[in-house]
């Protein structure tokens, strides 16, 4: 195997990047985070987040940045699933020593469960199922991408939410506590003027001006506001429960014996939990690592396979 300086694991998703530095026997010695790097993005964008949270991790260990020739990277990334996209993405590998690039479903699944058999579904900006089989054999289920799949993710949940808001404006709906804060995030984000509570017109074109610069990161921003009111707002409450039924349809297309241990991944994963269909919430594990952690395994399992 060959010697390298350190080994780096990479979580690469729609709303932040994840750089895990380690020593090459796996003592962790920092992490950093970044921005967005699903290749939705593109490539250049994702390679730019990478860089950056990889300089940064070493910036947070106080190690100065060797070249990259000097280190092993692993990488989960959003969007690998995309023919033409990974092609992109790998033609503009910096010249890393080693490196291994799989999708995020790939290792959130190994850092679930450590390279074992079992099933997760990882629910952020963007949902993908995955499980390993005691055979060896894998399956996914969706991970189809924003706006036709990505069922419960935090995009799928904001677009229902500027729908509903939508739906507010125009009378054919009540008014809550949800839209009122939807409102309130699109008039700020899309002119930075205060709107009066009764002009509607400007409002309605304030809510416009941000759907057109919305993406799939930003419709995830909403989910929060989701979240947030999933106990006080009929609306909320509709999409969280809606959520929660989707993920029962995944996991039960990846494991319809129920013998697999499922882990629930993501940064959505806490606030979903609630909104499972009970006998799955009773069935669900907690993750033994994230798909940073599962990043820096499979470098570590590649180095290990290669001639001395």
């Amino acid at each position: 195997m060959t010697a390298f300086d350190y080994l780096i694991g990479v979580d690469g998703g729609g709303s932040k990047t994840i750089a895990r530095l380690a020593r090459p026997d796996g003592t962790v010695l920092a992490e950093a985070s970044a921005g967005p790097s699903a290749l939705a993005h593109g490539a250049g964008k994702a390679w730019t987040a990478i860089l950056d949270a990889i300089r940064l991790a070493f910036d947070g260990a106080d190690l100065a940045l060797p070249d990259y020739a000097r280190l092993a990277v692993g990488i989960g990334l959003a969007g690998m699933n995309v023919a033409h996209w990974a092609e992109q993405f790998r033609a503009g590998d910096p010249g890393f020593g080693a490196i291994r690039i799989e999708t995020d479903a790939t290792t959130t699944l190994l850092g679930a469960h450590r390279g074992r058999a079992g099933a997760i579904i990882a629910i952020g900006t963007g949902t993908i199922g995955a499980a390993n089989y005691p055979d060896g054999t894998r399956h996914i289920v969706d991970g189809w991408g924003f706006p036709s799949g990505d069922d419960a993710s935090g995009a799928w949940m904001g677009l229902r939410a500027i729908n509903h808001v939508q739906r507010v404006l125009d009378g054919r709906a009540a008014a809550g506590a949800l839209a009122l804060d939807v409102i309130a995030f699109c008039v700020g984000s899309s002119s930075g003027a205060d709107v009066a509570d009764d002009d509607d017109q400007a409002t309605r074109e304030a809510v416009l001006n941000w759907l057109t610069q919305a993406n799939q990161s930003l419709f995830a921003q909403l989910a929060r506001l989701v979240v947030k009111h999933g106990a006080d707002d009929p609306a909320a409450q509709e999409i969280m429960t809606a959520a929660g039924a989707e993920i029962g349809l995944m996991a039960q297309a990846l494991d319809p014996s129920e013998k697999l241990p499922l882990a629930l991944c993501g940064g959505l994963a806490a606030s979903l939990l609630p909104y499972l269909p009970a006998a799955l919430q009773q069935r669900t594990v907690p993750p033994l690592g994230d798909s940073a952690s599962g990043a820096l395994l499979m470098i570590r399992q590649y180095l290990e396979e290669q001639p001395a």
